[in-house]
């Protein structure tokens, strides 16, 4: 079936150097393991942790973000095998397409492309609250948004997704640069939230380590919708915390390790990356969680937990607001400025990147992939990418869809996971430079770890994720299939050999 024909590794090679539509190699080992800090260390530790310890886990949120981290780190070996073999844009879209067919490429594409567009938009969203913070926490009174003809326009998303996104057009060794400066400034916000947090820590804000379930807030109709599907479908009633809890709390961090799937797209701008891609990839993701760790258990030692829970969007600098350091909470507030703005850029980037991949193939539109001749980048795709995340992130509540990215990484995780071991079955002549240890085994756990996450979403996330993969293959089947190049190659190649059977049977009529 054409659905389910899988793209030969050589071809993805040889289209990735398509004059035109070829992106240069700049990047290094520091690069990458910067961009994986550079967008993992954002909302994961200034947001999305204290929510998730108010909310679903407790002081345990530091078994949620090491669960997190396991999931993350079985992946990230599969994407690494996988990227040292097809160093090329796209991620789990081309690997996938390269081990399992057209049709379940297409799926993850577009999966790809929702967690990446949702989490610049939501990212973004999270900077224009930020940036309110700090003018608030100065003194400054500055609206946090504008009245543009009949629209409200929150002017803060909408600018800082315009300036990475020219960034980004300018060159992607130039984007690089401005990350690495911010990135660095950020780490010493989350170095002094460390060293400062811990002052205030007191040993009985840790218990119960594991706070006991109770029943979810809301009506039930509500509640139920917010319940994971794992805890739904166990029979539970709706409710918050106990074990549960800290699994939902994992699913729910999972958010700050997106990153790393993001930087396994750029394997096409990196130097030597068969070397490069998983000594990048794994340093950043070793830096990331001991950061995530001590910052979760520094947040959780310094409040009792109910006392987040209380916020009405609980962050870093409710904690330390709570313990009256409103210095240090203007320090994180401006951390947290600095901090997204670089995950800003490499989730554009990559949302790019993946897009690109798609239409070279011929599943989007081919004029998508056209990149610039003076800096190899793609500049029409990458304004188009950059002014839709901006429009959304400005005019739209985005952030309610916030577990929509994590179901769309975690199910390309577990295809990527699968995917390792159909490609050695089916190319065991391949000998890319990382492979995942233990044969088939982690592979596996990896893959049934990752499914596990996503069982312990809420069920509106579900909903939301069925409607978005319905409305992705009514696009697939009214028009990808039909400007598949893979299909256009194969109707080629047939018709190429037709001509010659027929006149062999010509021939053979005529003697």
């Amino acid at each position: 079936m054409q659905i389910l024909r899988t793209k030969p590794i050589e071809q993805t090679l040889a289209d990735s150097d398509e004059p035109g539509r070829r992106l240069k190699r700049t990047l290094s080992t520091w690069d990458l393991m910067i961009m994986g800090i550079a967008v993992a260390v954002g909302a994961g530790i200034f947001s999305v942790g204290a929510k998730a310890a108010a909310n679903f886990s407790g002081p345990a949120v530091t078994v949620s973000f090491a669960i997190a981290a396991v999931a993350c780190a079985l992946a990230i070996m599969c994407y690494a095998e996988f990227a040292t073999a097809i160093p090329v844009a796209g991620s789990a879209y081309v690997f996938t397409y390269a081990t399992m067919g057209e049709l379940l490429a297409w799926i993850i594409g577009w999966n790809l492309i929702l967690e990446l567009f949702t989490a610049g938009a939501v990212v973004a969203k999270y900077w224009g609250l930020y940036l309110s913070k700090v003018f608030s926490l100065v003194g400054l009174n500055v609206p946090a948004s504008v009245q543009v003809g009949p629209v409200e326009l929150v002017w803060g998303p909408f600018l800082i997704v315009s300036i990475f996104t020219v960034l980004l057009v300018l060159g992607t060794k130039l984007s690089a640069r401005v990350g690495n400066f911010f990135t660095i400034i950020k780490i010493a916000v989350v170095l002094f939230v460390i060293v400062v947090g811990f002052m205030y820590v007191k040993a009985q804000n840790y218990a119960p380590f594991v706070p006991e379930a109770v029943p979810a807030h809301g009506t039930d109709g509500t509640a139920v919708l917010k319940q994971s599907l794992v805890a739904f479908a166990s029979g539970e009633a709706p409710a918050q915390y106990g074990l549960f809890g800290v699994f939902a709390g994992a699913a729910l961090v999972f958010f700050a390790f997106i990153g790393f799937d993001v930087v396994a797209t750029s394997a096409e701008e990196v130097r030597d990356p068969q070397k490069t891609l998983p000594r990048g990839i794994f340093a950043g993701l070793g830096a990331v969680t001991l950061l995530y760790i001590l910052v979760s258990l520094a947040l959780t030692g310094m409040v009792p937990y109910t006392t987040l829970a209380a916020a009405d969007q609980p962050t870093l600098t409710t904690a330390f607001e709570a313990v009256g350091n409103t210095d240090a909470a203007k320090v994180i507030a401006f951390g947290s400025l600095v901090g997204l703005t670089t995950v800003i850029m490499v989730l554009l980037m990559g949302l790019a990147r993946v897009v690109l991949a798609m239409s070279r193939d011929g599943l989007l539109p081919r004029a998508l992939s056209v990149t610039s001749e003076k800096r190899s980048t793609p500049a029409r795709l990458q304004i188009l990418c950059g002014a839709l995340v901006a429009l959304v992130a400005g005019l739209t509540q985005v952030d309610v869809l916030e577990e929509m990215i994590n179901i769309g990484t975690l199910s390309a995780f577990v295809v990527v996971s699968l995917g390792i071991i159909v490609l050695r079955r089916r190319r065991p002549d391949l000998k890319p430079s990382f492979r995942v240890p233990f044969g088939k085994v982690l592979p596996i756990v990896s893959a049934l770890l990752c499914l596990y996450l996503m069982a312990n979403l809420a069920i509106e996330t579900w909903i939301y994720f069925v409607v978005w993969l319905a409305i992705g293959l009514t696009i697939y089947f009214a028009y990808g299939r039909g400007h598949s190049r893979l299909n256009e190659r194969f109707a080629a190649a047939r018709s190429a050999v037709t001509p010659d059977h027929e006149a062999l049977d010509s021939a053979s009529v005529q003697e």
